[in-house]
């Protein structure tokens, strides 16, 4: 019998659809279910609001606790943000949300709105 870390394990460069499908098995094989969608919300504002710390104090006015912390701020983007892409993740598997097909429609749907709007603002 397979253990839970094997069948979970990704591909390397993993494809959106290869992600919400290791998500849902590592949901239920060592997660047992997934939180309700409105718990899955509050998760993922509370790991919105982690990365938001450590944005604020690299690229804002807030300071650093001690120098650890400091030397470490890109593996500590680098775990928040994955922590948000799961939380997401969590959330379009709980909404029948194929995340490829839904990022191709909205990156069309940007194109066509702002395929110029960008290119005409002098602040950029």
């Amino acid at each position: 019998m397979a253990s839970p870390q094997e069948n979970v394990k990704l591909p390397e460069n993993p494809t959106l659809q290869e992600w919400q499908r290791a998500v849902d098995g590592w949901i239920k094989t060592v997660g047992v279910r997934y939180f309700d969608p409105l718990t899955n919300t509050a998760v993922l504002m509370e790991e919105v609001g982690e990365f938001a710390r450590i944005m604020a104090r690299v690229h804002g006015e807030q300071s650093f606790k001690n120098l650890e912390e400091k030397q470490q701020w890109q593996a500590q983007v680098s775990d928040e943000l994955a922590d948000v892409l799961f939380v997401l993740t969590c959330l379009a598997n709980q909404h029948d949300i194929n995340l490829a097909e839904a990022l191709q429609k909205n990156l069309s749907k940007k194109t066509e709105r702002d395929g110029t709007r960008h290119k005409n603002n002098t602040k950029l």
